[in-house]
């Protein structure tokens, strides 16, 4: 069973759904097509866990880049170039009366057409499956952004001492603190204060849809590595700008330190996740949170 296959049959056994309208224009680019245009795109959240959305929509049937599968009347966005009917799955050996999987490849299932309720009539593009999604005229990475959540940024003198295994990493009292829905306090600190002699390069790289691409370090303790203990963003997306050349901490079994490029406005900081590290604020001992990075 396809992994998007798995999620359309939990999905539609669950007792309750959680729904929203996306107010956003919603774009799909696919061999240099874009095969989705919709302003009528919904959030839709699967699971608790993870919990991000991801994003249903309508099929727009007046688009010119359609197909028809076999045996059903059943239409499906595709680039004209790549039009071959022969490749989609069967629908009678990979469909239900609940749903219908869609690729262009019969090994390949791209995209679930829903017939039952809540999602009746809705499509389910897979987002690693796409080569481009936007927002507006903005690229989106991983999945969808939760309208959901907030991230607010602010500068700080307190003190913030971090410790891996009673071993200080890190200290600053020219603080940034960073508050985000749903998650504890993040605090990032100048680059200048983390001790580089603990520090190594990871080959590791991870994206995350609100920071951008993630790059990282080992750290060495006592003869004890840490492997990916600290990672950094080379490009951090816009909102996130602050975190140019900051240090955090990655869930659930690493350390991180995230540092990212230098940005203008500014100075190069790191952020620890509180979950993995011992942290210190006005020389007060924090309790570590328990979250699903723990």
């Amino acid at each position: 069973m396809t992994d998007l296959q798995d999620v359309a049959k939990k999905v539609l056994t669950r007792e309750s759904l959680r729904m929203k309208p996306c107010p956003r224009r919603i774009r799909i680019l696919l061999d240099q097509q874009y095969i989705v245009d919709t302003i009528e795109a919904k959030y839709v959240w699967e699971r608790d866990d993870p919990f991000y959305p991801q994003y249903v929509h309508p099929p727009n049937l007046e688009t010119p880049h359609l197909a028809s599968l076999p045996d059903t009347d059943i239409r499906y966005y595709i680039p004209t170039k790549d039009v071959k009917i022969s490749h989609f799955p069967s629908t009678k050996a990979d469909s239900s009366s609940d749903f219908t999987l869609l690729g262009r490849k019969s090994s390949k299932v791209e995209a679930v057409l829903f017939h039952k309720d809540p999602l009746k009539d809705l499509i389910r593009f897979d987002f690693g499956a796409m080569d481009a999604w936007y927002e507006e005229d903005t690229e989106i990475y991983v999945h969808p952004k939760d309208p959901h959540v907030r991230v607010d940024v602010l500068p700080s003198t307190r003190e913030v001492r971090v410790e891996i295994d009673g071993t200080q990493v890190a200290k600053s009292d020219n603080v940034m603190m960073l508050f985000e829905t749903g998650l504890p306090t993040r605090y990032y600190l100048p680059q200048t204060s983390v001790d580089w002699d603990l520090l190594s390069k990871s080959d590791t790289v991870t994206q995350c849809p609100y920071k951008g691409d993630a790059y990282y370090y080992n750290v060495k303790i006592k003869g004890k590595e840490y492997k990916d203990a600290i990672w950094w963003y080379k490009l951090p997306t816009h909102e996130c700008a602050f975190a140019a050349g900051r240090v955090s901490q990655e869930p659930p079994t690493k350390f991180f330190i995230v540092v990212a490029e230098t940005n203008a406005n500014l100075p190069q900081q790191l952020c620890f996740y509180n979950e993995r590290v011992d942290i210190w604020i006005d020389g007060v001992k924090q309790e570590r949170p328990k979250t699903h990075f723990a």
